[in-house]
């Protein structure tokens, strides 16, 4: 691996801060100075991970949410 590989790999993980990054960036708002902390402290392959199974777990619950809507309305009728 080269040497900036190498050093994004070594920054510590600090889970709460990974998830709050991943749900400023779902909702698309960030001051420039968190993003600029972010950017320096996070690893980006946790950051990409964490932001999978976030997204997942938003659609699953999308999904599930439409279902029980669906059975519920069908069953008024």
């Amino acid at each position: 691996m080269s040497k900036d590989i190498k050093e994004l790999t070594k920054r510590r993980l600090n889970f709460l801060q990974t998830l709050k990054a991943v749900f400023w960036g779902l909702f698309g708002v960030r001051k420039g100075k968190g993003y600029d902390k972010d950017k320096d402290t996070l690893n980006p392959v946790h950051l990409i991970i964490t932001g999978l199974i976030v997204v997942i777990v938003f659609v699953v619950g999308l999904v599930a949410l439409a279902n029980g809507l669906v059975s519920y309305f069908s069953q008024s009728i």
